[in-house]
């Protein structure tokens, strides 16, 4: 097809996504590939889901080979207006909990269960002290 090196924006290239006018984005390029959904190996769903945004990690992700690469350019229409596409947002992980905060955890943890076994058994020496010192002597 050979594209004239237009510029289209995102809106733009989101108006063609139905299996009869389908249009995708890989790497900064339009290409219209109404023409191959039939051809697709995977079948045209697989395309239809990448329309409307940019398909590049679609496309990268299969591993095409280097021979579907470059029928890419049969496709070509035009260039994609990377103003108007979202940047990509980098996947940052949680960052661990400080070692002073899960020091203070267990300490009071530990505290926690030092009480819940030293209360009862305080309540339990109080209550056989008291029992004892006010246990009358027997008379024998």
């Amino acid at each position: 097809m050979g594209g004239d090196g237009k510029v289209y924006t995102l809106a733009e290239v989101s108006q063609h996504t139905t299996a009869k006018d389908c249009w995708i984005v890989i790497d900064g390029k339009v290409y219209d590939v109404t023409k191959f959904l039939d051809d697709h190996p995977g079948g045209d769903e697989v395309i239809l889901t990448s329309t409307g945004k940019d398909a590049t990690d679609d496309f990268e992700d299969v591993g095409h080979s280097s021979t579907a690469k470059a029928m890419l350019d049969e496709y070509y229409v035009g260039d994609i207006d990377t103003a108007t596409v979202p940047a990509k947002t980098k996947f940052v992980p949680p960052s661990p909990p400080k070692q002073t905060e899960s020091n203070q955890n267990q300490s009071s943890d530990f505290v926690v269960k030092i009480l819940q076994f030293l209360v009862p058994l305080l309540i339990l020496g109080l209550a056989l002290g008291i029992r004892s010192y006010t246990k009358t002597p027997s008379s024998s």
